[in-house]
């Protein structure tokens, strides 16, 4: 088991450090690659990348590391995660990593989100408690499966931000409020 952990360990510093990263495909307007060794003087076309595509990859990549259930795969399908991400990293919105957002924080990748939410097992029923709103994407899909959510968030830049995210795309179960979280919110507590 350690050994197995330690892997894993070694695999977040390399990730961390850009070497686990995936490569960048090339869009219409990256210029050539003047200097690339294995060019020899061919040029191969370059199409720009099909958002479709990506998101399906995305998909596939959630059922083959065991993410089952319909309704969670349906809501990481319905909420798109590059509203979510900052404007630089749109592209790589469907990748599996996690990527900064404002103050420091991270929005988790997406499987470990499909993981978390798949394990809830959330019907529409239930009210659920987020605590750590971020850039509100787990709240966006957590609000495709339950009939409330409530989130809190301790950054107001982020708060304010993932509210103007949700409300924009229509996200209306969802309530993010600027508070510490260690006590939860008494007000819509059960």
């Amino acid at each position: 088991m350690t050994s197995d952990w330690r892997r894993l360990f070694q695999w977040r510093r390399e990730d961390a450090q850009g070497q686990g990263a995936p490569e960048r495909v090339r869009s219409v307007q990256d210029p050539p690659d003047q200097d690339s060794p294995d060019d020899k003087g061919r040029r191969e076309p370059v199409f720009p990348r099909d958002p479709n595509v990506a998101r399906m990859d995305f998909l596939l990549s959630l059922r083959r590391r065991g993410i089952s259930d319909a309704n969670v795969l349906r809501a990481m399908d319905t909420v798109p995660r590059q509203a979510f991400v900052l404007p630089d990293f749109a592209e790589l919105a469907y990748a599996d990593q996690a990527m900064p957002i404002a103050c420091g924080q991270t929005i988790s990748q997406p499987y470990v989100v499909a993981y978390m939410t798949e394990q809830l097992a959330v019907k529409r029923d239930h009210r659920v408690l987020e605590i750590g709103t971020g850039s509100g994407y787990q709240a966006a899909v957590l609000s495709q499966l339950a009939g409330a959510v409530y989130s809190v968030e301790r950054y107001r830049t982020l708060a304010e931000r993932a509210r103007e995210v949700l409300a924009r795309l229509g996200y209306d179960n969802v309530t993010v409020a600027v508070a510490d979280g260690l006590n939860g919110l008494p007000e819509h507590a059960p």
